[in-house]
């Protein structure tokens, strides 16, 4: 058994004693757990949702190897926990080794809690129903993000074990000698917005091409809509992007934004990043940046958990509905190109700490190249929006799939697509 399972087994078998013996004061909760007792103490109302909540998941999954917060207490415990572990570590893996050692599931594991239907919050237009997109509940969330965010910054939160683990999933690819020196990686969140060893891992298709778009960032694209004369796009029920129904494109750009009216009949694409994939993303087509802005949103799963019990493991939908505006934390970079007018750029957040990152030199009137570095993604993330102006066609000629039922995955520097005017 690895030391962090031990660990896990331990704080386990800890919960269980305490949830039956000791009183809350006698244990030494994290930050943002004793924010959120202050907060339900305030709120009965709030604090018996999450107890709902909570029973509703253990209904749906009693297995204490894979959920092992099954009432309130033992929630303090596991957002303690939680707060100062690793994302491998969230839950016990002795069970189930192939599936829970690997990221994904364990942050499926944290959500899975907290995206359970409940009545009390039906008729609310909330994603499933479910707290996680519920007010005060939701900014809650964001603390929580925020503290666990601090730990993964520190050099508590990466070691030789986790480096292995990482290796060992080659679905993060670091068998493939892209990425520069592991002894560069001191936190854990280095790890995860590690750099590349140099361009070269990542070829820019035609970078003297304006026209060819290319890939900014390792993703997979989800397709292309078009937007009408009042900015919305047209779509009968919206474009889902992660936990958000988009319909708006002035509202995803913000209120602030002095460009949030020049799509009218304009071009929208996105692609989605995966927790494994390299989380750095780059400009796809070169000029002047024009505007540079972080917009502070909230940070839930971005879609809909559930156990699958035949396969024993969390499935997942990131493209669930919450309404028509986006409600994750993004950043929005105007770019002024020489040949296809205005486009902008939005990298989304999502989960966990979801925080988006642009670099130091991206600031308006900076002139910039396909494939330069544009920011990167911390622990959480990550999709990424494209928008253009009327006037430009954007055809996505990425490859499909063999069944011809999505895009595949492509590299950061991939051809994306091609830009044409209309005549």
């Amino acid at each position: 058994m690895k030391p962090s399972q031990k660990l896990f087994f331990v704080v386990v078998l800890l919960i269980s004693i305490l949830s039956c013996s000791s009183p809350k004061r006698d244990v030494e909760y994290g930050k943002a757990t004793k924010e959120l007792i202050a907060l339900l103490d305030s709120n009965p109302t709030l604090k018996s949702m999450l107890e709902s909540s909570l029973q509703k998941a253990k209904e749906t999954n009693p297995d204490r190897n894979t959920n092992p917060a099954q009432n309130l207490e033992e929630y303090y415990q596991f957002v303690t926990w939680t707060e100062t572990t690793m994302p491998w570590a969230i839950v016990k893996k002795e069970e189930y080794p192939e599936i829970f050692d690997n990221i994904f599931q364990g942050l499926c594991a944290f959500y899975f809690l907290i995206d359970q239907p409940i009545p009390e919050l039906e008729g609310k237009g909330l994603v499933n129903n479910s707290l996680q997109y519920y007010e005060p509940f939701a900014k809650w969330l964001v603390t929580f993000s925020k503290s666990w965010g601090t730990y993964l910054d520190t050099e508590d939160s990466w070691n030789e074990e986790y480096y292995q683990m990482a290796l060992n999933d080659p679905n993060f690819g670091l068998q493939n000698g892209w990425y520069e020196d592991p002894s560069n990686w001191k936190t854990f969140n280095q790890f995860f917005a590690r750099y590349l060893k140099s361009p070269a891992m990542r070829p820019v298709a035609s970078p003297e091409l304006d026209s060819v778009v290319a890939s900014f960032a390792d993703s997979q694209p989800q397709g292309v809509w078009a937007i009408d004369s009042n900015s919305n796009l047209i779509a009968q029920d919206g474009v889902p992007v992660k936990s958000s129904t988009l319909k708006s494109i002035s509202k995803l750009l913000g209120e602030d934004c002095q460009f949030k009216n020049v799509f009218a009949n304009g071009t929208f694409t996105h692609s989605f990043l995966n927790v494994n994939d390299y989380h750095r993303y780059h400009f796809p087509l070169g000029g002047m940046v024009r505007e540079v802005r972080i917009i502070q949103g909230i940070n839930p799963s971005g879609g809909q958990l559930w156990w699958d019990q035949e396969n024993n493991r969390y499935a997942f939908n990131p493209s669930a509905k919450t309404g028509w505006q986006s409600v994750e934390t993004r950043g929005c970079v105007i770019l002024e190109t020489v040949e296809f007018g205005l486009v902008a750029l939005m990298p989304i957040g999502m989960a966990a700490v979801g925080s988006v990152n642009f670099e130091e030199y991206v600031t308006p009137g900076t002139t910039v190249k396909k494939g330069d570095m544009l920011g990167h993604f911390a622990f959480g993330g990550s999709d990424f929006i494209m928008i253009f102006q009327d006037g430009v066609t954007f055809t996505l000629d990425a490859p499909m799939e063999n069944d011809g039922s999505s895009y595949k995955h492509l590299l950061m520097g991939e051809r994306l697509g091609l830009l044409s005017k209309k005549q």
